[in-house]
């Protein structure tokens, strides 16, 4: 089976003129299933998509965007369409893509949508449609930055939003039904992780050539996954794009409501500098993180991006199986 698999993608190769690779090069991975094909979507121009059979062999496929949004371009004057840490989803018979325009190291920042009722690139109905911002945070305005989305929904069908990267930590938005906008106060947003021991108060100080409007609260990339009867919050801490000093590590805590407290192994709340640490870097890997977690065929599976040792820090595709220990907490199957 797995040899006319191969043999299929081959020619489908040949057929669409286009090179399956491994060991691909991404940063901020998420993942969808249409049919028997996965749907990848990470960080880059437009925003990158790559499409696979096995989860091995990737077929880089045309960006969402052609040209950058005209909306994102005014709302954030040095972007040039380099769009960052997508997040895909399911609903109402579309997928829906949210995306995120920033400036480096501010938080200059806003998360857009688009839609799609299909991912099939060949589809006679794929286009993907642009709806604009969802929600934007500003310089002196907000202490949160509105970069890195990602869509959960609560035991009732409620839609929510958490994203965020350093400023005050990460954040828990409701969104309404539609899933098109905020459907609470900005001002007024619940901070549902951070590396700070008391959220709201001042930020910590960068560190090394970090930029310093980011401050030291190195935590981002939130992603909450339901299993069983608890919501798991992953996020990523420290940082990530250091060369050989790379500290990027993934961390984890759960609740049994979507808007927490998320808690670690120890009962610390993630809003109070908690959580539990699922994976870090090591001799090969220079730093991982920037997870997300998806269920396909019955089966865990822990997506990110890893700094390969082996390849000058390249950062690339790491898929692993994760599974769950007898206390209900998720950890990573090591390779054989």
């Amino acid at each position: 089976m797995k040899r006319l698999i191969l043999v299929f993608l081959f020619f489908h190769s040949l057929l669409y003129g286009q090179e399956l690779r491994t060991n691909i090069s991404v940063h901020d991975p998420v993942m969808a299933k249409q049919g028997d094909t996965y749907y990848l979507f990470c960080t880059g121009q437009g925003i990158s998509i790559w499409s696979s059979k096995d989860l091995t062999n990737w077929k880089r496929e045309k960006p969402v965007f052609s040209e950058a949004p005209k909306w994102a371009v005014e709302a954030i004057p040095t972007f040039k369409g380099h769009i960052w840490a997508p997040d895909i989803s399911f609903y109402n018979g579309k997928y829906y893509l949210y995306y995120s325009v920033s400036a480096f190291g501010k938080n200059t920042s806003a998360i857009g949508l688009a839609t799609n009722t299909t991912l099939d690139p060949l589809g006679a109905d794929y286009k993907w449609v642009d709806h604009g911002k969802v929600i934007q945070s500003f310089p002196g305005k907000t202490n949160w930055n509105a970069i890195d989305p990602n869509i959960i929904v609560d035991k009732k069908g409620t839609p929510y939003m958490s994203f965020g990267s350093f400023w005050d930590g990460l954040k828990l938005v409701k969104l309404t039904q539609d899933r098109m906008n905020i459907a609470e106060n900005p001002n007024n947003l619940q901070t549902i992780a951070s590396r700070k021991l008391k959220p709201g108060t001042e930020n910590p100080p960068s560190i090394d050539d970090n930029p310093k409007d980011a401050g030291g609260n190195a935590i981002e990339a939130p992603f909450i996954f339901k299993k069983g009867k608890y919501y798991y919050l992953f996020a990523s801490t420290d940082y990530c794009c250091k060369g050989p000093k790379r500290t990027y590590k993934m961390i984890v805590g759960r609740s049994k409501k979507v808007t927490g407290p998320y808690l670690d192994k120890h009962g610390v709340s993630m809003a109070h500098a908690g959580g539990t640490l699922l994976m870090e870097g090591d001799k090969n890997w220079y730093g991982v993180g920037h997870n997300s977690v998806y269920n396909f065929d019955g089966k865990d599976y822990l997506i990110f991006h890893g700094y390969d040792a082996a390849d000058a820090g390249r950062s690339k595709l790491r898929i692993e199986t994760l599974e769950w220990d007898t206390k209900g907490w998720p950890f990573v199957v090591a390779r054989n």
